[in-house]
């Protein structure tokens, strides 16, 4: 299946673009209609597909990348994580109902952001493991 079928943009909907791609990316690897392992179309094709801005799509890509769905393989392109370990299954689930309850309360995205940030900053995030 391609790509551009499973992301629908609403350019009516205050959710920024990347926000939209990013939401049904996941939505499609959650519920089975993207597999591990499939390989994802270029930031360029992608973009091109949606009328985006090459910008907007890597955003998607990397933040879906860092929530450990996608990954990349340098030249050979982005794909589906093959894996993705129980914890960030865990972490992904709990930011997103955080999310949920922000906009309830009427907070957007970019302050919600703020308001991670700020925290984080002040508790302390744990160091990820050196790579050797």
């Amino acid at each position: 299946m391609d790509l551009e079928e499973l992301v629908d943009l609403d350019p009516e909907s205050p959710e920024a673009p990347f926000e939209q791609v990013k939401e049904q990316i996941a939505a499609a690897i959650e519920t089975g209609s993207l597999q591990p392992a499939d390989r994802l179309p270029t930031v360029r094709q992608l973009a091109t597909d949606l009328g985006l801005a090459a910008n907007t799509v890597a955003r998607s890509y990397r933040e879906l990348e860092l929530a450990g769905m996608l990954e990349t393989r340098g030249r050979h392109g982005t794909f589906v994580a093959t894996r993705s370990s129980p914890t960030r299954k865990l972490a992904a689930g709990e930011a997103r109902a955080f999310v949920r309850r922000m906009h309830e309360l009427g907070i957007g995205n970019e302050e919600t952001l703020a308001i991670v940030r700020r925290e984080t900053d002040r508790l302390g995030a744990p160091r990820a493991p050196r790579r050797k």
